[in-house]
């Protein structure tokens, strides 16, 4: 692949998808045109609360799946995940391509897209528990099982990439990440501003 596939990946809790919200925030204010983040398809309710998806049924999804219309899917956590072919399209064009993934299919992913780089983003247990708990989607019998399980999995220590320990404020987690994401655009078309450089906001923002 031309471009650059950074798979983003962690436990429950972790604010995964608070970090990857920040950094699009920042990159679309700049106008970075070279890096696009890719829409995930769950077979949930679009008011179920996280990130931004398409919400589809079980039905679906499966028909969905059949057709070809993924280039990477899962199932974790009860849910199925879907990731657009149109990323394979991204990546031929030279675009640095942002997915919310998971550590369990980090494999799959790295036969499929060879050079993929991995962002883990993590806290402490306790944290993680925490704000699970703050989250209501679950019992904390039901949140002590999804941690029970977040601890046998491990993402590929072969595989290239960081790790962004998200315990203190938002704004110090999604700076690492829009560091990682701001290198130099290989599409075709000059990337408005991507030389833009960004100074971590004053002031603390809890961490997701």
């Amino acid at each position: 692949m031309n471009g650059r596939l950074v798979l983003v990946v962690g436990p429950s809790g972790a604010g995964k998808d608070s970090v990857i919200d920040w950094a699009r925030t920042r990159l679309a204010t700049a106008e970075v045109a070279h890096v696009r983040f890719a829409r995930r398809t769950i077979n949930r309710p679009e008011d179920a609360g996280g990130e931004r998806h398409v919400a589809v049924d079980d039905e679906t999804f499966d028909r969905l799946r059949e057709a070809g219309a993924f280039a990477l899917w899962w199932r974790a956590n009860g849910h199925a995940y879907g990731i657009g072919v149109e990323i394979v399209e991204w990546l031929a064009a030279g675009y640095t391509v942002v997915v919310s993934g998971s550590r369990a299919g980090l494999r799959d992913a790295a036969a499929r897209f060879p050079g993929l780089e991995v962002v883990t983003i993590t806290a402490p247990e306790a944290l993680l528990r925490q704000r699970l708990l703050e989250r209501g989607r679950e019992s904390p019998r039901e949140v002590d099982a999804r941690l029970e399980r977040a601890r046998s999995v491990t993402v590929a220590p072969d595989l290239p990439g960081i790790t962004i320990m998200n315990d203190r404020t938002l704004d110090e987690a999604g700076a690492v990440l829009l560091d990682c994401l701001l290198r130099p655009p290989y599409v075709d078309r000059p990337a408005r501003n991507a030389s833009t450089t960004f100074a971590v906001a004053s002031g603390s923002v809890p961490a997701a």
